[in-house]
């Protein structure tokens, strides 16, 4: 058991850096979605402290609660996981909002997604 802690606990220097730019990743979009770590804590069925840990990047998060957290914080696990620091990331202007309805359109069922799409094709035809 011992050694299945000592495991668990070593973190290479590159995965320390991959889990503290994923834990900001988070915190930056909990704040967007105006969530308390407490919150999204409660929704992800795990401690405010175990979510205090992720977003410094002290604690693995499991792969298992990726989904979740993505779904949680209307984003996609591909942005989750993406490497870029944030630092060096474009501060989001106003298509922000654009490309989060974009997100949540893509997770409609195809159907939907479809008469979206019908509603969009007939208002930028109208605007032309």
């Amino acid at each position: 058991m011992a050694s299945n802690q000592k495991l668990v606990s070593k973190m290479t220097p590159e995965d320390k850096i991959f889990y503290r730019e994923l834990g900001q990743r988070i915190a930056k979009y909990r704040k967007v979605q105006n969530l308390t770590q407490v919150q999204l804590a409660k929704m992800l069925g795990i401690a405010q402290q175990t979510m205090a840990h992720y977003e410094g990047g002290s604690l693995r998060i499991a792969v298992a609660l990726l989904k979740p957290v993505s779904e949680a914080l209307e984003v996609s696990v591909e942005n989750l996981l993406n490497e870029t620091p944030i630092e060096t990331k474009k501060k989001p202007g106003p298509s922000s909002k654009l490309q989060q309805q974009i997100e949540k359109i893509q997770r409609l069922p195809r159907t939907k997604q479809k008469f979206v799409m019908e509603m969009l094709d007939t208002v930028i035809q109208q605007a032309s």
